[in-house]
């Protein structure tokens, strides 16, 4: 397997250094943050302009990577492409297809997204409306020479305080969506850091859905005992933020509670010998630039030791 990052936790650093430094850390690809130059969601970053990207631009970083012999494992763009308010839904879809798009020709056959959700309607009408909006992206990229992927996060009050805001975050929806959407080009970016604060056993479902794993993220989790007592599984209540429940928190690979060895070992099994992504979100190793590189290196050197 290859290590790389997620290009998101350093939204202020360009390509044209971002290359160099991470090569020379040891790093073997780079996933792509592209998101619009609008845009106000956190963990976002575009070290990649799709919407403006031409051909020119594209063979000037594919040579740029391959001058440091690193290479482009995705592009990321995680949007809410099941917004309740149809003129924001298509701003989000229309900008993954200018994603798509520029993926094709940098030659990179895997996107990343979310399915999204809406908390006005039910589970399963939501599975309805995400299989009738994913099944024209992934045609769109399928005409391409890309496949998509959906990362496994809830997303926990993103759309609404207590409810997920993307329904492809168990095993139970993944079967749902892959029913919705039979094409053997969408699959899931593979994250075990939400499936241990869910209580999911993280390496049966790989196990069980590894043909489906186009790509696996590199994040880990831990349980905050005082927040446990605290706040319960539901979660704090007053003042909430999404997605920062109080009693568990992401960390660098090698800092939480995943079990680093036996969840490569089971990928292989399963057939996946891919990329190993860091997805950084550990609050730890956040704030700034020069932190958030000495967690990058920290989780290099883990995974590197297991590999």
């Amino acid at each position: 397997m290859k290590i790389g990052f997620l290009t998101a936790c350093l939204p202020q650093v360009p390509l044209k250094d971002l290359v160099p430094w991470a090569s020379q850390q040891g790093f073997r690809t780079l996933e792509l943050a592209a998101w619009p130059v609008k845009s106000t969601r956190d963990y976002q970053a575009r070290q990649l302009d799709a919407a403006s990207l031409n051909k020119e631009e594209a063979r000037q970083i594919r040579e740029l990577f391959a001058s440091h012999s690193m290479g482009i494992s995705a592009l990321a763009y995680y949007d809410n492409n099941l917004d309740k308010s149809l003129k924001k839904r298509k701003y989000y879809l229309d900008h993954l297809k200018k994603v798509i798009k520029a993926a094709s020709m940098l030659e990179v056959n895997l996107v990343g997204t979310f399915v999204g959700g809406r908390a006005d309607k039910s589970p399963g009408e939501n599975m309805k409306e995400i299989g009738k909006e994913m099944r024209k992206v992934v045609k769109y990229a399928e005409d391409r020479g890309v496949r998509i992927m959906i990362e496994n996060c809830p997303m926990d009050g993103w759309q609404r305080f207590n409810l997920p805001g993307n329904f492809a975050y168990s095993p139970e929806l993944w079967e749902a969506l892959f029913n919705e959407v039979p094409s053997q080009n969408f699959g899931l970016n593979f994250d075990p850091s939400h499936l241990y604060w869910l209580g999911i056993d993280y390496n049966r479902a790989a196990k069980e859905f590894g043909p489906r794993i186009f790509h696996a993220h590199a994040k880990d989790c831990e349980f905050l005992p005082e927040g446990v007592y605290r706040y319960g599984i539901f979660g704090k209540q007053i003042d909430p933020t999404p997605w920062q429940s109080g009693w568990w928190r992401y960390r660098m690979p090698g800092m939480g509670k995943v079990d680093w060895m036996r969840f490569i070992q089971t990928l292989k099994s399963a057939g996946y010998d891919h990329i190993l992504s860091i997805e950084h979100e550990d609050p730890e190793w956040e704030g700034t630039e020069e932190k958030v590189k000495k967690g990058l290196q920290m989780g290099r050197e883990f995974l590197a030791g297991l590999l």
